[in-house]
């Protein structure tokens, strides 16, 4: 599948907000046309299409870091009060609460875990909003340079290996394993009292919800774009290995076809 129709499908399924955020590869694709239909570069219309590019260029990324630093945020407080639910739940209801109660604290940690589950999605949406978008970016700059001659790609690249929105291992990745490891502690029971047919129902089930299925499916793209392509180079993204799961294969079916 072509990059183009792989980010549109990609904003299709994204979240309703943010479906005005993503890469306007389309727009660019049309001016890196433009650009290239004229015969000599010296003329004053490919100057004014070549600003007109860069400075596109450049909007675009100060709207990915806008909106990614946004959602970070955003993340950052509903991580903070999950985990100040958590421990408000132990201190009430726990085994060694001021009012033990196996029923209620069972029904406010259902509560919390379905919070941390769709947390966990948005944060994994957030990564491959970055790499989507990365990736858009490599491969427009690199169609830049090879029909016009241009060397616009190597400087731009280096540019936005430092911007914000492509950070996302200084605070996003942490929060995802940090969501991790808080559904392993706290509901380890749940994947130890389910059978394999459970699990697969489940997963199944799961895979068709909205949040946790666009999660999934994100995954997959993620790891569809950083395998070797056409664009695979020194600033490639690197290869993604997902795990083994009823729930990663069950939504890989729907996405046989890799992105080139």
């Amino acid at each position: 599948m072509k990059f183009g129709k792989r980010l549109k499908q990609q904003i299709q399924e994204s979240l309703p907000d943010w479906r005005d955020k993503f890469l306007a590869y389309k727009d660019l694709k049309k001016l890196v046309k433009l650009i290239s239909s004229f015969s000599s570069v010296a003329n004053g219309p490919v100057w004014k299409a070549e600003a007109e590019f860069v400075y596109s260029l450049n909007n675009e990324i100060e709207k990915f870091n806008a909106f990614f630093m946004e959602q970070e945020e955003d993340f950052i407080i509903r991580h903070k009060e999950l985990q100040q639910r958590i421990q408000m739940v132990i201190n009430e209801w726990g085994l060694n609460g001021s009012h033990p109660s196996n029923t209620n604290y069972k029904e406010e940690m259902g509560k919390i875990r379905k919070d941390i589950v769709d947390l966990h999605g948005e944060l994994v949406l957030l990564e491959n909003y970055s790499n989507i978008n990365y990736t858009g970016l490599a491969k427009i700059l690199k169609k830049y340079d090879k029909r016009t001659g241009g060397l616009l790609r190597l400087p731009f690249i280096q540019k936005v290996l430092q911007q914000p929105f492509f950070t996302t291992d200084l605070v996003v990745s942490k929060l995802v394993k940090e969501c991790e490891t808080t559904i392993d502690a706290l509901f380890p029971a749940a994947k130890e009292e389910a059978g394999s047919h459970e699990r697969e129902t489940a997963a199944m089930a799961v895979a068709g919800e909205g949040i946790f299925r666009n999660s999934v499916a994100a995954l997959l793209t993620m790891q569809e774009i950083r395998r070797g392509s056409s664009t695979y180079g020194h600033h490639s993204l690197p290869p993604l290995n997902l795990p083994d799961s009823d729930l990663i294969r069950s939504i890989q079916l729907q996405f046989p076809i890799p992105i080139v």
